[in-house]
């Protein structure tokens, strides 16, 4: 599908791309409380006896035996583990506020945690999307373009989410992940999320961050630096892959980020407080592995979960419901002290109206909530299932804007600008103004894709719609990336390390 506007040049438009500096805002609200402390507490509590009384299944020995050990409730032939409450609120205690995130390019390091707010781009859809080429399943190619615009993106701090923005589908299933990794190590230099699908390809996420930083063993585990979601199978389970990726994150010093399906009326009651109670107590028990493998683990917790359209029987993050689950949820996680996950992303299957809104919805459902790092929040479609090129440079203006409203003004004598008010008087303008001339420069912004000007001005450029602007914005941006500097020796050993491994991959299967 061609669009015949949308790949030509708006005319008369400054061919500059002007974005602010790379920024990590920091968060100056208070986060909104939708339910008293009592009522958190009693969905807290009830969190509480669902571990005790109905507990968790888990599935992997490995797990078992370590939370044995540890004086919870094993029952080893059903896989299923009670928690007492004290045992939840010992391991609670011992997770970190705050840490900060490593990566190669020590300018990208962040922190996580201390009202600092942290973006990524979408990850794992099937299928890509622009208005040239149309809806498709993703390539390796495509995947390293869409990298190439994440990476020139200042408001986007990291490089990339778990699985890559989209899946390389022309690439093999079993060793695909080598290739997602080693896109993500190279066409950007800023911190990365990995899939964890079970140990080794956890284990192969970190060494390959490793050996990206040039750093040992040793200093990797003191360095979190590499990301993974770690999904519950809700209702009330944690299923192999994910329990032995968890683990090898904690052994090696870095943070999962845990993530309950737990979507109200499927996969958890349909009351949003019942959803969030069963949430809650997956959380928890995650949280209590993580602290059993190694006590100060860093980690992040979720949120909130989304409702679900009874009509259709899908998850929308852009209904009322998803919202108040952000909002009780991260009231929650400030109840386990540890940092907290939002979401960002559309419903809608085009770059529309329905895409702006539900994105800015969650957005800033997720910013209000006090959370610290938003997932999905440039180029998430379709629910997850496509990943849009000019829906990504779309959320980079929306981000962009959030983050500049979340600067603390100066307030002054000379911002108060009583003297420009003397100098201009009734009925002047202030365009001249000695106070204007001083101050029109301080922090402009420039719009990365909004049209600000007049209908004629418009007009004259094509008559675009904001959806051909920003298909322009990321052809211009990819025209001009440039790939971020790696050691020759390092790149390297990151592709003999890849080799290595899907030659055993090969035989093994």
């Amino acid at each position: 599908m061609t669009s015949r506007r949308a790949a030509s040049r708006p005319r008369r438009r400054n061919t500059r791309i002007v974005q602010p500096d790379w920024p990590q805002p920091v968060n100056p609200y208070p986060p909104v409380e939708l339910a008293s402390d009592d009522e958190v507490e009693a969905i807290f509590r009830t969190a509480l006896q669902i571990l005790q009384e109905i507990g968790i299944e888990i599935w992997d020995p490995d797990s078992l035996s370590r939370l044995k050990a540890a004086g919870a409730d094993v029952d080893m032939q059903n896989q299923r583990v009670r928690f007492d409450s004290a045992f939840i609120e010992e391991k609670l205690a011992l997770a970190p506020g705050a840490f900060t995130l490593w990566t190669r390019n020590p300018e990208r390091d962040l922190r996580m945690g201390d009202n600092r707010l942290l973006f990524t781009p979408v990850g794992g859809p099937a299928f890509c999307t622009d208005l040239d080429r149309g809806r498709r399943r993703g390539s390796y190619g495509e995947m390293c373009e869409f990298l190439s615009l994440v990476q020139s993106l200042n408001i986007m701090h990291f490089g990339g989410s778990p699985g890559g923005p989209f899946e390389p589908m022309d690439l093999p299933v079993a060793s695909r992940y080598l290739d997602v990794n080693y896109a993500l190590l190279t066409v950007t230099d800023k911190c990365n999320p990995s899939a964890a699908f079970g140990r080794q390809q956890t284990e192969d996420a970190i060494e390959m961050t490793r050996i990206a930083m040039g750093i040992d063993h040793a200093t990797m585990r003191e360095r979190p630096s590499v990301m993974c979601i770690i999904n519950t199978n809700s209702p009330l389970r944690l299923d192999r892959p994910m329990a032995e990726g968890l683990v090898a994150l904690v052994e090696a010093g870095q943070p999962p980020v845990i993530t309950p399906p737990a979507s109200a009326g499927a996969m958890a009651p349909v009351t949003l407080a019942g959803a969030m109670a069963q949430q809650s107590a997956e959380v928890m028990a995650c949280v209590a592995l993580c602290q059993t493998v190694k006590p100060g683990a860093p980690l992040v917790v979720s949120s909130g979960a989304n409702p679900v359209d009874m009509r259709t029987g899908g998850a929308s993050n852009g209904m009322p419901g998803a919202m108040q689950a952000r909002l009780i949820g991260a009231q929650l996680g400030r109840r386990y002290g540890v940092p907290l996950r939002g979401f960002a992303g559309a419903v809608s299957k085009l770059v529309d109206a329905q895409a702006g809104y539900e994105t800015a919805s969650g957005l800033w459902g997720s910013i209000m909530s006090g959370a610290n790092l938003i997932y999905h929040a440039g180029g998430w479609i379709e629910q997850g299932l496509t990943a849009s090129y000019e829906k990504l440079i779309m959320d980079a203006e929306i981000l962009q804007m959030v983050a500049g409203s979340l600067q603390r003004l100066e307030i002054s004598d000379e911002t108060l600008g009583l003297e420009a008010v003397r100098e201009v008087g009734p009925g002047g303008h202030y365009f001249g103004a000695r106070h204007t001339l001083r101050h029109y420069l301080d922090s402009p912004y420039v719009p990365l894709v909004s049209d600000w000007g007049n209908h004629d001005a418009w007009q004259s450029a094509g008559s675009l719609s904001t959806a051909e602007r920003a298909n322009w914005v990321w052809k211009r941006l990819l025209a001009d990336y440039e790939k971020p500097a790696l050691d020759p020796a390092i790149d390297e050993e990151l592709k003999a390390y890849m080799a290595g491994r899907k030659q055993q991959l090969s035989v093994a299967a």
